[in-house]
């Protein structure tokens, strides 16, 4: 067997296109089955962020027979018909290798360097190895990707400045303010990304912040870790007139604000300025709100526009990271050719 590698991301795809193919996490151990179980793929596991949704699939078909039917079983997935060229990439080894072995020390990441990817990445293998559809060749690839990350990020200076997509949202954040000084934020979603997001608008002056999630509970646990308030889902909006910034990252499936309903709002707000940072995928703000006088919205692409700013800084290590990864894809591929990607090999990798 050979790791292919079939996906988009925000090089090759807009958000909008992006999202249409985004998995909910609850819905990829029934798509892995289905793969598995179509003989495309012996094991398989998918990685799906607001940047990126990719297979990783170990098969014996040959890389010619099975991107286009990978590539058909995905948009099949979403009930997507019209023709997709080079918004998809498919990549056969070494380069399945390298690439996995990038995205999970952020050199492929719309924040170069940044260290979240590797946390989701994580998690997409956990998923797929509890519920069986990952082996033992793709075990040792993503293991061994795991040490590589982790070896770059102390053997290199890949991580100078702003590591991870909060972090830049906060440094927006301050562009359109000057100062977060006495600024009231609220957190729509209270997963990893809005909490890391609060947390560094709270580091650099923001006054304090209100969550809202669709469990109450988790919205309280969040408010509570962070020193704000919780208020339930169907209540926020009621919370706008005190508001500067937005920081939304839902896993509604349809805009949870709109310009219909944001227009009355910034009435009540006397058209103060407001900052709305989209960093869900599905896009949680309709786009039409930008046409509001004093409305400010910034979605995941629009970030790409400050992370230019540490690419500069960071470009200048990528050669050297770019040999590791190229040494240490290698060195693992000429460690298993012998055998081959069986599954039921299933030897562990020591630290590097």
């Amino acid at each position: 067997m050979s790791i292919l590698v079939l996906g988009l991301n925000h090089h090759t795809a807009p958000v909008a296109l992006r999202e249409r193919f985004a998995f909910a996490e609850a819905r990829v151990p029934e798509v892995l089955q289905r793969l598995c179980r179509s003989g495309l793929a012996e094991e398989a596991v998918i990685l799906s962020t607001c940047n990126r949704v990719e297979i990783y699939a170990a098969t014996r078909l040959g890389a010619k027979e099975a991107f286009p039917e990978l590539l058909d079983f995905l948009k099949r997935c979403h009930d997507f018909n019209d023709p997709l060229t080079d918004e998809i990439y498919k990549l056969a080894e070494p380069q399945s290798v390298e690439h996995l072995f990038r995205v999970a020390s952020g050199l492929d990441s719309m924040v170069l360097g940044e260290t979240e990817i590797l946390g989701q990445l994580k998690k997409a293998y956990d998923l797929a190895l509890r519920h069986g559809h990952t082996g033992g060749g793709p075990n040792k690839a993503f293991q061994r990707a795991f040490h590589v990350a982790k070896h770059l990020r102390t053997s290199t200076q890949i991580q100078r400045g702003a590591t991870s997509v909060a972090a830049v949202a906060v440094e927006l954040a301050e562009k359109i303010f000057n100062s977060l000084q006495d600024r009231q934020v609220m957190v729509l979603g209270a997963g990893d990304t809005s909490e890391k997001a609060a947390r560094a608008l709270l580091s650099r002056g923001a006054h304090s912040v209100l969550v809202s999630n669709r469990s109450f509970d988790r919205a309280e646990t969040l408010a509570r870790e962070l020193g704000g308030r919780a208020i339930h889902f169907d209540d926020w909006a009621q919370e706008f007139r005190r508001i500067d910034i937005v920081i939304s990252s839902t896993s509604a499936p349809h805009y949870v604000l709109d310009r219909a309903k944001l227009e009355p709002l910034m009435v009540l707000r006397g058209q103060a300025p407001l900052l709305l940072v989209d960093i869900a995928v599905p896009r949680d703000i309709d786009p039409e709100v930008n046409f509001l006088d004093n409305v400010y919205l910034y979605n995941v692409d629009d970030l790409q526009a400050i992370a230019d700013d540490y690419l500069k800084q960071r470009r200048e290590e990528l050669a050297k990271c770019d040999a590791i990864i190229r040494e240490k894809a290698a060195g693992l591929l000429r460690a298993r050719r012998p055998t081959g990607l069986d599954s039921d090999a299933r030897p562990a990798f020591g630290h590097e």
